[in-house]
């Protein structure tokens, strides 16, 4: 139905009504009906953002290097005429509670909607890439521990519950989650991030998608692209890469999460992709994303990313320039503050100097968001009972501790697990009593309250050495730090191999804290010089190795960091920041208690100079007589010891796969020991002749279940040629005939079954949407995932 425009229709409250009041319209009817009715400087004002908050510096990189006004026009006083288009993060800047926060939420509402005729509210924002980012919530597990679980269902779960607390206390978008694909361990981000694989991060990051806009909240697909892939692993470096790496390896993420999972809003980039920055790349932000993909949500600025087209990049001559840079790529809302999109940006429309319609085009999007959020539909901004909101429900707890425990990777085992209840534990390591080695840097007790020194977390974190003592009970535990996570030295080492030598077995816990920009040794700004272990923990892990007291090394980090020196390790434990119920789910697998089923998302390096990532052509493998230089990794990617033992027995599909067709390949596994077993079968496949350079195996599916002790069972690919697609010679996406090898194993290096195909037909040119998904389900008796 097509409402007529009837005209507006002032309210004794001053706003005006009209038909973008009216629930029976659409959205786009009444997005459009209000952009007509609005002056340009109204229309602007939803452009921008404003952030109340004099420490902005300690959150994100700051505006800085130009004398140009690129401090914010809307100045936190709580003015807002003319109207806003969001608030950012009123509950996460500061440790308020959830009544204070909610109170303030509820002024700020009230002083935007006072502020324009039309009564139109902001949209509100907040971080939750490891749940609300906000003082009293639960921390999850960082990004890189969800990959690790390879479980897309409890994914979605999480993103879900995170959802729902957000809106339950009147936040309307989130900024979540980070699908940029691991090139470089060294970068500070791995930890935010879903790992080295594009199907792992698209799928996972899919799943997040879901949970997070079932609950009714817009996901923000983060950042818009190739941001990892800066060089040196430097953060907001530039990023040097040829079309068919970012078509192949960087894109692929933010497409399914849009086609699969529904996003509805992107985030721009930092960085600049071959000298063009993405927040004025029309090719990324409107070529590809919306006319190749039909995105038709809102793309929102990083952090000052628009004044830094002008103070970083130096593409723009001030703030108001970068605007119009920005806008003109595609760039809908101006975040944190408004700089480029203010009073400047009017002036260069007013004069002539940028059209007019972009202005439009960016409001349209804006307003239509907020209408499919309810609004202009005239309830309460804010829940009436927001205030008693538990934001570290039971349920949450529920869903972390499970994540924890599937996420936790059991990288080796000499017979030393599970420990004795009775042992004499040595608990040695900086890691071992730290809560912050086991939440990321985008947690709020890491994000905010390390700004708060003194404060209290809000939470409970049991540390690992809280963990061990509650888990063991009847052990006599011993306690040395040994050395620092920050600061090199080695005048702690002697007591910490002292205690090593007085036990029965040592729990020997290192890795990262993580911070922001230099408060730790992972996390934005975080980048390494190289992958050993920071500060003096690798002179602590050799000395207490050379005890010869059985050690479990147990790592707690936001980075894969190289292992290759600790042969001596009876058993290596990798845990990437698994969240406030962490510690328990490490110390449940040290007793037994856990099952250990988690993958590895990213490679665990032998070398610390070696930091490449499993998606390598052959030239990127060992070669001798070319190079010493030998990247092989000391654990693979996928790699994850379980409780059962479980043997690959068979993999099955036609002997032909149509260029446009599909084929099922089914793979049988067979647990031959007495536990049940948690496996995750990888199916992988291999391009032996192709127009370009192709990797020697790339992850094509995945299938998490239990396989019950001394039984078989068996999984059904539907595997599409799509999948086998790539960008050819042409820069166009192909799927080429010829011969194709699947393989399936529990790692990329160990993959006992193969079986070749015939890829049949003529060159097919993919034109379009294409199959991003490979579905599975089990075929034998037993047909329960895990």
């Amino acid at each position: 139905m097509t409402l007529q425009h009837d005209g507006v229709t002032p309210t004794t409250s001053g706003i005006v009504r009209g038909v973008w009041n009216d629930r029976r319209a659409s959205p786009d009817e009444r997005a459009r009906a209000l952009l007509d009715e609005m002056t340009l400087e109204e229309k602007v004002g939803q452009l921008g953002s404003v952030w109340f908050t004099d420490t902005a510096g300690d959150f994100a990189p700051s505006v800085d290097g130009s004398d140009d006004p690129a401090a914010p026009t809307s100045a936190p006083t709580g003015d807002f005429t003319g109207g806003l288009g969001q608030l950012t993060r009123i509950f996460g800047t500061e440790p308020v509670t959830v009544a204070e926060g909610v109170d303030r939420l509820r002024e700020r509402q009230r002083q935007v909607v006072a502020g324009n005729r039309f009564g139109i509210p902001a949209i509100a924002h907040e971080e939750c890439l490891t749940g609300f980012a906000a003082y009293g919530a639960t921390a999850f597990p960082t990004p890189l521990a969800w990959a690790a679980s390879f479980d897309e269902e409890l994914v979605e779960r999480m993103a879900e519950a995170i959802g729902d607390d957000l809106r339950s206390v009147g936040v309307h978008q989130g900024l979540a989650p980070v699908l940029d694909v691991v090139r470089d361990y060294r970068w500070g981000r791995v930890e935010e991030t879903l790992g080295e694989d594009p199907y792992l991060v698209g799928q996972l990051g899919a799943a997040y998608v879901r949970g997070l806009e079932r609950s009714g909240v817009v996901a923000t697909l983060k950042h818009f692209a190739g941001y990892a892939a800066s060089r040196s692993a430097k953060n907001h470096a530039p990023v040097s890469m040829g079309r068919r790496e970012l078509a192949d390896v960087v894109l692929p993420p933010f497409e399914t999460a849009i086609r699969l999972g529904g996003a509805r809003s992107v985030m721009n980039a930092y960085t600049d992709l071959d000298g063009v920055p993405a927040g004025a790349s029309v090719e990324l932000l409107t070529d590809i994303l919306r006319d190749d993909w039909g995105f038709d949500g809102t793309v929102v600025a990083d952090y000052w990313a628009i004044p830094f087209l002008a103070t970083m990049h130096h593409v723009a001559s001030g703030a108001a320039e970068a605007g119009a840079l920005a806008l003109t790529a595609g760039i809908d809302v101006e975040l944190p503050e408004t700089a480029g999109y203010g009073a400047g940006l009017v002036r260069l429309v007013q004069d002539g100097a940028l059209d007019g319609r972009l202005v439009d085009r960016a409001v349209l999007r804006h307003l239509r968001q907020k209408i499919e959020l309810g609004l202009l539909d005239g309830g309460p901004l804010v829940p009436e009972h927001a205030a008693s909101t538990d934001l570290d429900s039971p349920g949450n707890r529920a869903i972390a501790t499970r994540l924890a425990e599937e996420s936790v990777v059991l990288l080796r085992n000499r017979t030393v697990l599970p420990l004795r209840t009775t042992a004499r534990i040595a608990v040695i390591g900086p890691a071992a009593d730290q809560f912050r080695s086991l939440v990321g840097c985008y947690a709020f007790p890491n994000h905010v309250l390390s700004k708060h020194p003194g404060h209290d977390l809000g939470i409970s974190i049991p540390t690992i050495l809280d963990a061990v003592r509650t888990e063991f009970p009847a052990a006599d535990i011993v306690v040395e730090p040994g050395c620092s996570i920050t600061q090199t030295g080695r005048e702690d080492v002697p007591a910490a191999v002292e205690a090593a030598r007085s036990a029965d077995v040592v729990v020997l816990a290192v890795g990262d804290i993580a911070g922001l920009f230099g408060d730790g040794t992972s996390g934005e700004g975080c980048d390494a010089e190289d992958l050993r272990l920071p500060g003096g923990q690798h002179d602590l892990v050799l000395a207490v190795l050379a005890t010869g007291t059985p050690v479990v090394l147990t790592v707690l980090s936001g980075r894969p960091y190289a292992l290759g020196d600790y042969d001596r390790a009876d058993a290596l434990v990798q845990a990437f920041f698994p969240g406030q119920e962490g510690a328990a789910a490490v110390a449940g697998l040290l007793s037994g208690r856990v099952r250990p089923s988690g993958r590895l998302p990213v490679q665990i390096p032998r070398s610390p100079a070696m930091p490449g990532t499993y998606l390598q052509p052959p030239l990127g493998l060992a070669s001798r007589g070319i190079s010493v230089l030998d990247p092989t990794p000391l654990f693979p990617f996928g790699h994850g010891l379980t409780a059962g033992d479980v043997r690959y027995r068979s993999l099955t599909s036609a002997a032909e796969l149509a260029v446009d067709g599909e084929v099922l390949v089914d793979v049988t596994v067979e647990n031959m020991g007495v536990e049940d077993a948690v496996e995750v079968i990888q199916l992988y496949g291999t391009d032996p002749v192709a127009s370009v350079v192709r990797p020697s195996v790339e992850l094509l599916a995945f299938a998490r279940l239990t396989v019950a002790a001394g039984t078989p069972a068996t999984v059904r690919f539907s595997v599409s040629a799509d999948r086998l697609s790539f960008t050819g010679v042409d820069g166009r996406r192909v799927v080429e005939p010829g011969t194709y090898v699947l393989s399936a194993g529990p790692s990329a290096l160990e993959r006992p079954l193969t079986h070749t195909i015939e890829v049949a037909g003529s060159r097919r040119e993919l034109v379009g949407p294409r199959e991003l998904r490979v579905d599975w389900r089990r075929v034998d008796a037993v047909a329960s995932k895990a």
